[in-house]
């Protein structure tokens, strides 16, 4: 390297540095090609950031009420999924409505204004209405769900600083059809009770708040229900409820082999799209979320743990002759025979007396824990958010097993019952019911194996024998063709801390056909009065006729094909 050469140099003659490097490399000299993009670059990631740290420092510079709208906005327009039935009807979806807002600042003369929205909206608080517009606020909501009319008139009115902004709100084309179970959402569009709460439990509502639902088309959720079977379970209890004069009514159909709820609903009820109506304290889901002492259709399972037990078989007998005296109480029937019954007699004459001996032969132990085996004691599992917890005695005594053996002292739902029954009448496997379809094969791995296949054949005998049996209190449930066989329950009710002998708790469970059964219908009736022309209020005069039009209805809808065949034999034999 000659260094007196570079001495020389004058020091704009360019770069000082020799020409190659080191390692023999040219050396670039000029300016470097890609300074352009580089600078380019810098210049967005600058913009880019700027425009974020701005509209960072306008939310936190704004009053509280716009950026609560501001962070509102991506909640108020998150799609939610459809709720669909079985075959595809709509049960839930979305449609778009406009929301009313205010632009205080921007409010020319708040006392014009208000007037002008009055004229439309007459309903409005015109006090709180003034003082919203008077405000220095920069946001104020004014109302929510606007009809399109309404949106229209405020359009014509012109005002300035009124504004609306578009939301997704939910409707439930069927009303009150089906509200108990797809429950209804708030005015932010979130589940808030029945299925729509239970979507948002799985993870929509985390979806939501981190406002990912905006604009996604989400799949719509299939529920078990049946749409047709449901206004027809529903038709046929506001019926029930005129006629007898209750004060409320509820049912069930349930699939006994995967433990599907195929139709489910109570009265009063009330109109999801007007979620307000929930809020009145009769219109409550009776089925799931309803505690009551079911009466003497607990004799179905104080008699399935009988026969469980091998203590009791089905050509045993038992003296009903004299009322029991035990605790200080005296336990009696209603229509007393006054002999000796079998537990064939015992079921279809619904004997309090046979019953309660049939809970002694198994003991105080075993009682409790067939109930507990069965589900009836602790709080039912499914999706259903409104489920209750039963009550039962804290110790159970010889009185109470007596008393609990025909349905009085423990209370439990309605829905578990007839899930219950489902394990008597399916083989004896208790599935765990579900308001969302599942197979046959699904039901099967969910299955427990509580009760002795024979214990189930012969409850499926009884039944039968207590609907087809002229003598049995389920007769009335009758439906030709279809081999009903089910259970009365009339259940004197607590009021003022005692039994009344006029306030009655009415129920049938009844599953059908009998010779394969696939569904249960269970009917409540809640404080019936005589019907004219009856003699009594008790359930076979109006729970169990109630079950049989449910049946004979929705039977062929829900493939149950009629057979006449015993009719026919027995017109042959006649002949």
């Amino acid at each position: 390297m000659d260094v007196k050469k570079l001495l020389r140099r004058k020091p704009d003659a360019g770069p000082t540095l020799p020409e190659f490097d080191a390692f023999g490399r040219r050396r670039r000299l000029g300016p470097p090609k890609n300074r352009g993009r580089i600078t380019l670059a810098i210049g967005l990631f600058v913009g880019i950031y700027g425009v974020i740290g701005g509209r960072l420092v306008m939310w936190g510079a704004a009053p509280t009420d716009v950026a609560s709208a501001y962070a509102a906005s991506d909640q108020i327009m998150a799609a939610r999924p459809d709720l669909i039935d079985r075959n595809g009807e709509v049960l839930a979806t979305d449609i778009r409505t406009a929301s009313l807002f205010a632009e205080p600042r921007r409010i020319i003369d708040a006392d014009e204004a208000s007037e002008l929205l009055l004229s439309v909206l007459p309903d409005m608080d015109p006090k709180w209405l003034y003082s919203r517009l008077a405000s220095k606020a920069g946001f104020a909501w004014l109302r929510r769900e606007l009809t399109p009319g309404q949106q229209q008139a405020i359009l014509d009115l012109g005002i300035p600083g009124i504004g609306f902004r578009t939301e997704k709100r939910r409707f439930y084309p069927g009303g009150s059809t089906a509200g108990f179970v797809t429950g209804h959402v708030n005015v932010d569009n979130q589940g808030t009770a029945g299925m729509e709460k239970y979507i948002d439990d799985q993870g929509y509502r985390a979806l939501q708040n981190a406002g990912l639902a905006v604009g996604t088309d989400l799949e719509p959720v299939r529920l078990s229900i049946d749409l047709r079977v449901q206004h027809i379970l529903r038709d046929e209890l506001a019926a029930a409820m005129t006629r007898y004069k209750a004060i409320a009514v509820g049912g069930v159909v349930l699939d006994v082999n995967t433990g599907e709820v195929v139709a489910m609903t109570s009265l009063p009820d009330y109109d999801p799209n007007d979620s307000k109506q929930a809020l009145d304290k009769d219109r409550m889901n009776r089925m799931s979320a309803g505690l009551y002492e079911m009466g003497s259709t607990f004799k179905t399972f104080t008699t399935a743990m009988a026969l469980d037990s091998g203590k009791v078989k089905l050509t045993d007998s038992f003296d009903a002759s004299r009322p029991i005296r035990i605790g200080g109480f005296t336990i009696s029937d209603f229509h007393g025979k006054k002999r000796v019954l079998s537990v064939p007699e015992v079921f279809i004459y619904s004997s309090n007396i046979g019953t309660a001996k049939e809970a002694e032969a198994v003991g105080i132990e075993g009682h409790q824990e067939f109930l507990t085996r069965m589900g009836l004691l602790s709080r039912m599992q499914t999706e259903l958010p409104e489920v209750a917890t039963p009550t039962q005695p804290k110790v159970w005594k010889q009185i109470n097993s007596v008393t609990i053996s025909f349905g009085h002292g423990v209370s439990t739902t309605p829905l578990q019952t007839a899930v219950a029954a489902a394990t008597l009448m399916n083989g004896g496997r208790h599935i765990p019911p579900t308001f969302l379809p599942r197979s046959r094969a699904e039901a099967d791995a969910l299955a427990t194996q509580v009760v002795d296949p024979k214990t189930s054949e012969q409850m499926r005998y009884l039944f039968r024998l207590n609907v087809a049996d002229q003598r049995g209190s389920g007769k009335s449930a009758e439906v030709d063709g279809y081999k009903v066989g089910g259970k009365t329950g009339t259940a004197n009710k607590v009021v003022n801390g005692r039994y009344s002998d006029t306030a009655k708790f009415n129920a049938f469970l009844a599953a059908f056909p009998m010779d394969n059964p696939r569904y249960i219908v269970l009917v409540v009736i809640d404080e019936p009065k005589r019907e004219e022309g009856k003699p009594y209020a008790t359930a076979g005069w109006n729970a169990a006729p109630t079950v049989g039009a449910v049946i004979r209805r929705s039977a062929t809808l829900l493939g149950v094909r009629p057979d006449f065949g015993d009719q026919a034999k027995s017109l042959l034999v006649s002949y």
